[in-house]
């Protein structure tokens, strides 16, 4: 069956990398080259940018974020993001567009985690490292001018499913509360039973090989046998109840698509508003990598307005009553 690409993308296609992660040392000089080929990157306007550390989890390393705050302003929401790639690629300095669009958008401080990869940091190096920045940013709230009733989280690929883990791990651990989660394309399920999982063999950027080499590198050596925990795979979460409202958005031709589908119904089934998009043509990371077409603007316009909304009232956190009784 031949995949029925939106036709703005479908020009595009042939263009786009080559990354197996197979072969992941140079799949990883790809991303690196690409990354220097961009032109300088410059912030909206009204936008500050800060790189620095924060005290990581106890017993593990400082963890580099970078802050994205408006030069103006208090009592400002915030947002903990995460970028993508797999659990193996990437990292924040190369993914600042998004961080510093929200930022504009939102009017909100954005704290954008530069967390381990694997294979060298397997789980739970990343997400620990994601929720000592939760942890840090809601400590700080008064000095970075940030309401901490109105805290979100959320990432892309596998930075959505970091979030969707740190939610719970927040959830469970009576950390800071959280007003908003945002799961862009989340990377959410080991299992790769999914009939899309099973489906897109060779889609763009995304496929079943690469997943499976994702999964690999990210949970390490175990024995088979071995229960994977739900903050790695937040699909194998058994109660999602008490975790904040969130977004989903998934894309037709992406692997993933159907684990962010399950995800956003068991939410609902657990007590958690939830909104789902699923957009048709679309593949794993076209939104961001062709932004030109009108599909993108239109997944982009609808993502930063569900933050928006969702960032308008009070946190919900686990100890709260109406939480606890999701």
């Amino acid at each position: 069956m031949t995949n029925r690409y939106d036709p703005e993308l479908q020009p595009w296609i042939s263009m786009l990398p080559e990354l197996d992660l197979r072969d992941l040392p140079t799949a990883r000089a790809t991303m690196e080259s690409l990354k220097v080929a961009m032109p300088p990157y410059l912030p909206p306007d009204g936008i500050a940018v800060a790189t620095r550390t924060v005290p990581g989890a106890p017993g593990g390393p400082d963890v580099p974020v970078i802050v994205f705050s408006p030069v103006h302003g208090r009592n400002r929401p915030a947002v903990v993001y995460m970028h993508g790639g797999g659990f193996v690629l990437g990292d924040a300095d190369g993914d600042k567009e998004l961080p510093a669009l929200l930022a504009a958008e939102l009017g909100a401080v954005v704290v954008s985690v530069d967390y381990r990869l694997a294979p060298e940091h397997p789980y739970p190096a990343a997400i620990e490292d994601c929720y000592a920045a939760l942890c840090w940013l809601a400590a700080h709230a008064d000095e970075l001018g940030v309401d901490d009733t109105r805290i979100g989280i959320g990432g892309v690929s596998a930075g959505g499913g970091l979030a969707a883990g740190t939610a719970l791990m927040a959830r469970d651990r009576g950390g800071p509360g959280l007003r908003f989660q945002f799961l862009d394309v989340p990377e959410l399920d080991d299992r790769l039973e999914t009939p899309s999982m099973q489906t897109f063999v060779d889609t763009p950027l995304w496929n079943r090989p690469n997943a499976v080499e994702s999964w690999r590198h990210y949970l390490g050596d175990r024995d088979p046998v071995e229960e994977v925990s739900p903050y790695a795979a937040p699909a194998r979460a058994t109660d999602l109840s008490g975790l904040p409202p969130a977004y989903l958005s998934v894309c037709e031709f992406d692997p993933l698509r159907d684990e962010g589908i399950a995800y956003a119904q068991t939410l609902v089934q657990h007590g958690v508003p939830a909104e789902l998009h699923l957009y048709p043509g679309a593949f794993h990371g076209s939104g961001g990598l062709i932004p030109t077409a009108e599909l993108s603007q239109r997944m982009r316009t609808e993502f930063v307005d569900a933050i928006r909304r969702g960032l308008g009232g009070k946190a919900v956190r686990a100890e709260d009553p109406v939480a606890a009784t999701g």
